[in-house]
């Protein structure tokens, strides 16, 4: 099969197309033909050496995929061949033609969602419920900005956040991402490229400050987000990409929390919680992942490059 290979950390032109042996599935493994793999990134951060760096040489990227289990492994009780699924995490890496997984690494795909779309739930998602739900413990009733909301963690924040009774206000750079953020279910929408546009949180909480932040860019935003939280308010940090100063009396009267939030720290039970509601919101409708780019697996350097630029709505996948 065709897979992508890092040789070395570098820029993504490091990632070459290569012809590797198909896996097989031992014990408890499931093989699944991919249809779609899911651009994050964390693949970006990995394969430069930024995380991870001690590991093992040469690898495929990617962590999530969706496609059509193609052999199962003995003991394997919960899945079958040809079914379809979607794959969060992995053994073998998901930039490839078929990926090996452990049989709970891959979850069920209901036949209205598109195997793009399923490429699209793992990382996304699973980073927005756990900032949400397992991290800042989001209680229906309370006022979120999700503070970056044109992308795939900040799309999937807004969906799970409506559909659990949250008042959700999104920001986003673009008239088109602010559409896009409005149509996927926020209240109000902010143009955070526009001067002093927080300020605007004072009549939206009516001058209370919104109970929770869930921030994509960190080194940017952090300073300004502990000044318009709430008492008891909390500032989920998903993403950063350097270094920022703050000044921590403004966590002081409000009694605020700063938290940061990473999936590798997720543990199995954290795992099951968060994919059982991702079944019944792709199931129901509330969960509807949107995917902006697909482009073929050999051009996964300019997924990489694609991926990191502001400008970039929804998912990119690639597709083999």
């Amino acid at each position: 099969m065709k897979a992508i290979r890092v040789g070395k950390f570098g820029p993504p032109e490091v990632m070459v197309l290569e012809e590797v042996a198909d896996p097989e599935p031992g014990p408890g493994q499931v093989l699944v033909t991919v249809k779609a793999a899911g651009v994050n990134p964390v693949d970006t951060y990995i394969r430069s050496g930024l995380y991870r760096p001690g590991l093992e040489l040469p690898y495929t990227p990617g962590t999530d995929a969706a496609g059509v289990i193609a052999a199962v492994g003995p003991d394997v009780k919960h899945r079958r061949v040809g079914q379809r699924v979607y794959v969060a995490w992995s053994v073998s890496g998901t930039y490839a033609e078929q990926v090996l997984c452990s049989e709970f690494q891959t979850h069920p795909l209901p036949d209205g969602v598109s195997f793009g779309q399923g490429a699209a739930i793992g990382v996304p998602y699973g980073a927005a419920f756990r900032a949400l739900f397992q991290r800042a413990r989001a209680k229906p009733g309370e006022t979120v900005l999700v503070h970056g909301a044109s992308g795939g963690v900040g799309l999937g924040a807004v969906q799970l956040a409506r559909a659990a009774g949250l008042r959700v206000i999104g920001s986003a750079g673009s008239e088109q991402g602010r559409a896009l953020v409005q149509a996927q279910g926020a209240h109000h929408v902010l143009d955070h490229r526009q001067p002093g546009y927080l300020d605007q949180l004072t009549e939206l909480t009516c001058g209370k400050g919104v109970d929770l932040i869930l921030e994509m860019l960190a080194n940017v935003n952090l300073a300004k987000d502990l000044t318009v939280l709430a008492k008891k308010g909390r500032v989920a940090v998903i993403g950063s990409r350097g270094k920022i100063e703050i000044d921590p009396r403004e966590t002081m009267g409000r009694e605020a929390s700063i938290l940061g939030v990473t999936m590798f720290n997720a543990t199995p039970q954290d795992l099951a919680s968060m994919h059982a509601a991702f079944a019944a919101g792709l199931e129901n409708g509330t969960l509807r992942p949107v995917v902006s780019r697909e482009l073929p697996l050999a051009e996964a350097a300019a997924a990489h490059h694609a991926v990191m630029e502001a400008s970039t709505l929804g998912k990119i996948v690639l597709i083999p």
